[in-house]
């Protein structure tokens, strides 16, 4: 067997695993957004685009479990109108990439990837590009990022967390109203 068919067979069951329940304890000790040197899942990463090469830089960044939770309204209206908890429309793995594009403006998010989850917290990480990096615009593989349609890709749901949110994965009966777009359907989509 390949070595990142092992590693994919560990993170099948991460749970049953001793070193994934270390790994969260360091986790949460860390900052909510994070650079890191190496990805923890070389077998996803490199799977999503990732090279162990200048110009690919990854983060891991937590977000919270749950809805978000609106405060309560006083004022005259009817108690059971008030809705507190609002569901997101987008993922929460969407929501991260869209925090990390915001914190480094001058990288591009290629992909992201989940690393784990406790009670409260889920953690992915996020592979980004440098763009102006010279081992980058020679790299036959990804110099498809440089192009103009491409920019600030995170934003209009053009990754791969970004389309499944936007359901376009999704084909033939119900998916009517998704294409060209939930917002051009009159948000009938979802």
């Amino acid at each position: 067997m390949v070595f990142t068919k092992y590693i994919r067979k560990i993170w099948k069951r991460p749970k049953e695993n001793k070193i994934y329940k270390e790994k969260l304890i360091d986790f949460r000790k860390q900052e909510s957004i994070i650079k890191i040197d190496k990805p923890t899942r070389i077998d996803r990463a490199r799977a999503l685009g990732y090279k162990a090469k200048p110009g690919f830089i990854v983060v891991r960044a937590k977000i919270k479990k749950g809805t978000r939770v609106r405060t309560r309204i006083t004022k005259g209206r009817k108690p059971s109108k008030i809705g507190t908890r609002i569901p997101a429309k987008k993922s929460k793995q969407v929501i991260i990439e869209e925090r990390v594009a915001k914190k480094y403006k001058n990288l591009e998010v290629l992909n992201s990837y989940w690393v784990g989850e406790d009670g409260k917290s889920k953690w992915y990480e996020v592979i980004l590009v440098d763009k102006n990096h010279p081992q980058i615009k020679n790299d036959k593989d990804i110099y498809w990022i440089l192009e103009k349609q491409h920019k600030r890709r995170v934003f209009r749901g053009l990754t791969s967390a970004g389309k499944k949110s936007r359901g376009l994965r999704k084909k033939g009966k119900g998916a009517e109203k998704i294409r060209p777009s939930i917002r051009a359907k009159g948000g009938k989509g979802k």
